[in-house]
């Protein structure tokens, strides 16, 4: 699956091997993720793809083959230079992973607080201008238990983007929420990752929606990416597994046989 860009890919997996509970999730899976744009995978629940996005931060290792960040191979990195690696990336969990003991400024301005030696101003100038970019301008005193869930998820969205990240990963961003929501969301996420200009990946379910909102898409089935391009040459795929899959619009979701709960 090679895709022909002006710059190197920001992260290759190759011959990527995974087995977890003694069940194989990843079968030599190869995948190209383009510098600077948003790159959707799709498949089944419990095919894999969180353990994809899992890999590439360095949260698991591979049983064989290579995950590649800018060409260092992050497997074969001790804990201090995997840690510094990791400062390239930021993730938005599906239920955003906010502290609930602290308002949504001290969430934004927490990994300010713990990576940086800002000073407080700087820290305020920073957390009430990236609160301004997601749209929760004015709320920075409330507590998550206080926001509905598209707020949540920005506010989870503009802690990820506060220290600025190159890479940036969304695990099924839009989870929970009702159609309009998860547009708005959507929305969201293009509208940064084009005015910050980070490379994205983002595992979604949301078929047809994510072929409006995505650079590349690429589909994971049985352990191994088996379709990947430019999201409007994706929907004329002929491949009849994907052909199917976006037939049905990703849904329902059936767990394959012999997949490993929580393998999403």
């Amino acid at each position: 699956m090679k895709i022909t860009e002006a710059s190197a890919p920001a992260i290759r997996l190759v011959g990527v091997e995974k087995k977890l509970g003694g069940q194989p999730v990843l079968k030599g899976l190869h995948l190209e993720i383009p510098r600077g744009k948003l790159t959707t995978v799709i498949g089944q629940s419990g095919g894999g793809k969180s353990v994809l996005l899992k890999h590439i931060i360095g949260l698991l290792k591979p049983d064989r083959g290579q995950v590649l960040v800018d060409g260092t191979d992050i497997a074969q990195l001790g804990a201090h230079d995997l840690n510094e690696l990791r400062k390239k990336f930021a993730m938005l969990f599906q239920g955003a992973a906010l502290f609930d003991s602290l308002s949504v400024f001290e969430n934004v301005a927490f990994p300010l607080r713990e990576k940086t030696k800002l000073s407080e101003p700087e820290i305020e100038r920073k957390v009430l201008e990236m609160l301004e970019q997601v749209g929760l301008t004015g709320m920075g005193h409330k507590f998550p238990a206080e926001l509905s869930g598209g707020m949540r998820k920005r506010a989870g969205l503009a802690r990820a983007l506060v220290m600025g990240p190159e890479i940036m990963l969304f695990d099924e961003p839009t989870t929970g929420l009702d159609p309009l929501l998860a547009r708005t969301i959507h929305d969201l996420i293009v509208e940064t990752q084009r005015r910050f200009g980070f490379t994205a990946v983002m595992v979604s379910h949301e078929i047809p929606e994510v072929f409006g909102i995505s650079d590349y898409v690429a589909m994971l089935l049985d352990g191994v990416i088996v379709e990947m391009a430019p999201s409007d040459e994706f929907q004329r795929t002929r491949h009849p597994a994907v052909r199917e899959f976006i037939n049905v619009g990703g849904k329902p979701e059936v767990v394959p046989s012999g997949a490993v709960q929580g393998a999403r």
